[in-house]
C-alpha cells in the first residue's frame, strides 16, 4: 500500500504522455520543499507557451503574482498570451475573482471542477452558468442527507431523484473504489434537478451555529465578495469563529482576515461585512436584530503570511492547502492568532 500526498500519487501515476505537455516537470512537481519548489516552478513556467492552468485559486494566485513580478509586467497575458482558461477547484473562487481580474485580460475563462480525495464528482459545463453538473455515470452513486438532519444518529437518506431544488444537503457517496455510504464532509445546494446540478455550499464541519445563526461558507463568500467590491480591497485568506457571551458582553463572530490590499477603514469593513451577512442569511439577521442576541462582528487584521505560517506548522503548506473558513469552536482561529502576534 502506497501512502502519501494525493497530488504526488496522481503525478506519479499519470499517463506518461501528459508529462510531455505539462509545466512543471514531474521532477519539480514532486519536490517537497515549497521554498525551493515555488521559485523553480516560476522560472520553468515563465518562458513557456501556457494555454490553460489548473489548481487551487489561492495557491495559483501566489504563483501568477510571482511570475508577473519576475517578468516585470502587469498582466499574466503579457507572459502567456495564449492563456485562456483556468480549471479551478478545492476552495471557492468567489473571494479571488476580483484579484484575478486585475492580473488577467477579459478573454480569461474560469471553469470549476468538483474533485476530492474520494473521487471526481461534478464539473461546470457552461461558461455562463456557475453550477456544476453532477457526474452520474462515472462510478459513483450519490445520496443526500438534508443539512437539518445531518447530526441525527439515523438521518433520512435521500436518493438523487428525490432532492429538491434550492435546498442544502450533505452529500453521501458509494463508489467502485470501495467507499460505501461515505459522507465526504461537503454540503451542496441543489440548483437544478433535471439535469442534476449543484453548487458547493460548505463543509459539514465548516459553519458557525453557536447562537442558532446557521452561517454557511456560501453566505460568508458572498458577503465578503460584495464588501470587497464596494471598498476596493482584496482578501488573501480568512477564518471566522464565535466569541461566546460573558457576564459583561453578548456573543459575536470574530474574523481573522489577511488582506492583499487593505480597506481604508477596518471599522467600515467590519460594519459592511456584518450588514452583508445579514442580507445573505436571515438567521444571522434575526440574531443580530436590535443587538439583542449578538453583538456586531469584529475583524482582526492578519499580518502578511500568517495563514501560510500556520499551515506550514501543520505540515499542510502547498497546493493542497486549505484554511478552515468557518468553525463552530475556537479551533483553529486561536492557533492562528498566536502566529499573528509573533
Amino acid at each position: 500500500v502506497k501512502v502519501g500526498d494525493l497530488s504526488a500519487n496522481l503525478i506519479e501515476n499519470i499517463n506518461p504522455v501528459a508529462n510531455l505537455f505539462r509545466i512543471p516537470s514531474k521532477q519539480v512537481a514532486l519536490l517537497e520543499d515549497w521554498s525551493v519548489k515555488l521559485p523553480t516552478l516560476v522560472k520553468a513556467a515563465a518562458g513557456t507557451n501556457i494555454t490553460n492552468i489548473s489548481g487551487v485559486p489561492s495557491w495559483f494566485l501566489t504563483v501568477l503574482k510571482q511570475i508577473i513580478t519576475q517578468e516585470g509586467v502587469s498582466s499574466i497575458h503579457d507572459v502567456w498570451p495564449n492563456l485562456e482558461v483556468f480549471f479551478h477547484g478545492g476552495i471557492s473562487m468567489a473571494p479571488y475573482h476580483e484579484q484575478y481580474s486585475h492580473i488577467t485580460s477579459p478573454k480569461m475563462r474560469y471553469l470549476e471542477c468538483y474533485n476530492a480525495s474520494e473521487g471526481f464528482f461534478a464539473l461546470q459545463n457552461a461558461i455562463d452558468d456557475p453550477s456544476l453538473l453532477l457526474l452520474l455515470d462515472c462510478g459513483t452513486f450519490f445520496e443526500f442527507i438534508h443539512v437539518d438532519d445531518a447530526e441525527s444518529d439515523r438521518p433520512e437518506i435521500i436518493p438523487s431523484w428525490e432532492v429538491e431544488e434550492g435546498k442544502n444537503y450533505e452529500m453521501v457517496i458509494s463508489s467502485c473504489n470501495g467507499l460505501w455510504r461515505y459522507p465526504i464532509g461537503d454540503t451542496v445546494r441543489i440548483e437544478s434537478v433535471n439535469p442534476l446540478k449543484i453548487t458547493i455550499s460548505g463543509r459539514t464541519k465548516s459553519y458557525i451555529n453557536a447562537f442558532g445563526e446557521e452561517l454557511m461558507v456560501q453566505n460568508a463568500e458572498a458577503a465578503l465578495s460584495k464588501v470587497c467590491r464596494e471598498l476596493d480591497c482584496d482578501i488573501a485568506n480568512y477564518t471566522a469563529a464565535p466569541v461566546y457571551a460573558s457576564d459583561h458582553s453578548r456573543g459575536r463572530h470574530e474574523w481573522l482576515i489577511e488582506f492583499n490590499r487593505e480597506p481604508v477603514s477596518m471599522k467600515e469593513f467590519a460594519s459592511k461585512l456584518d450588514i452583508a451577512l445579514q442580507h445573505e442569511n436571515s438567521d444571522y439577521e434575526a440574531k443580530r436584530s436590535h443587538g439583542i442576541f449578538l453583538d456586531p462582528l469584529t475583524v482582526v487584521k492578519g499580518r502578511p503570511g500568517v495563514f501560510e505560517a500556520w499551515l506550514a506548522s501543520t505540515g499542510k503548506l502547498g497546493g493542497q492547502r486549505k484554511v478552515p473558513r468557518l468553525s463552530n469552536s475556537r479551533h483553529p482561529i486561536d492557533e492562528i492568532l498566536k502566529f499573528n502576534n509573533i
